[in-house]
C-alpha cells in the first residue's frame, strides 16, 4: 500500500446545487457545465498520480461517473461544515495507516499533476504543506499527523482562512506552494480562454 493519500472533495454535479456564487452571474446551467468541466480537469491531473486516491462526494456516492472505482475509492463526506468534512476525511485516512495525506477541492483550473507531486515531496521534510489561494483561503492542505485545530474556529469561505490556518501551525516546518486561484466567481474565469464557450451568453 502506498503511504501517500490524496483526498479529493467534490460536489455532486447537479443543476442548481453547485457553484452557487458563480451561478448568480452565469446561471445554473452554465455553472453546472463549468463545474463538470472542472471535475474532468481534476480527473486529468490526478488519475496518473502514483498515490492512493479517495474521492469524497457531498451528497451521495455515484457508481457510474468519471471517477472509476479501479483508480479512485469512493466515500461520502461527513460533517456539518467544511472543517468537519475535511477533518473526518483526514481522520479516516490516518486511521487507515497512511503517513502523508493531502486534500484538494475540485474547482482548480491551474493545478496540475506536478504540483501535487511537489506537494507530496515537500512532506518528506516538512510537517505541513499549504497551497495558498488568491482569495485568502487555500486550495491544498497536507500533513503527516492529524491536527484538529486546523479545522476548527474558521470562517470557511472567507479571506481569513489561510491566515488563521498558518497561525495554527506557526513554528512548525511548513512548506508553502505557489499561490493559485480557485474558481468561485465569474471574475475568476472571465479572462481565461478555456471558459469562453461557457460564457457566450454573458454580456460584458
Amino acid at each position: 500500500m502506498s503511504k501517500n493519500l490524496l483526498l479529493i472533495l467534490t460536489r455532486n454535479p447537479e443543476l442548481g446545487k453547485c457553484k452557487t456564487r458563480l451561478a448568480a452571474k452565469v446561471g445554473d446551467r452554465a455553472a453546472l457545465d463549468i463545474y463538470t468541466f472542472l471535475l474532468e480537469k481534476t480527473l486529468s491531473f490526478t488519475k496518473d498520480l502514483e498515490v492512493e486516491k479517495w474521492v469524497y462526494y457531498s451528497e451521495e456516492i455515484w457508481e457510474d461517473d468519471i471517477w472509476t472505482s479501479d483508480v479512485y475509492q469512493k466515500k461520502l463526506q461527513v460533517g456539518n461544515d467544511l472543517g468537519e468534512r475535511m477533518l473526518n476525511a483526514f481522520k479516516e485516512g490516518f486511521d487507515a495507516g497512511f503517513k502523508n495525506i493531502i486534500i484538494i477541492g475540485s474547482d482548480m483550473y491551474h493545478l496540475n499533476q506536478s504540483d501535487l507531486e511537489e506537494a507530496f515531496s515537500k512532506l518528506k521534510d516538512h510537517n505541513y504543506v499549504v497551497g495558498p489561494a488568491e482569495d485568502g483561503g487555500y486550495y491544498l492542505l497536507g500533513m503527516k499527523s492529524l491536527r484538529t485545530a486546523l479545522f476548527q474556529n474558521k470562517k470557511w469561505g472567507t479571506d481569513s482562512v489561510l491566515a488563521d490556518t498558518l497561525s495554527d501551525i506557526k513554528g512548525e516546518k511548513t512548506a508553502l506552494l505557489q499561490e493559485k486561484n480557485d474558481v468561485d466567481h465569474y471574475e475568476d474565469i472571465k479572462d481565461i480562454k478555456a471558459f469562453a464557450p461557457f460564457l457566450k451568453h454573458i454580456r460584458k
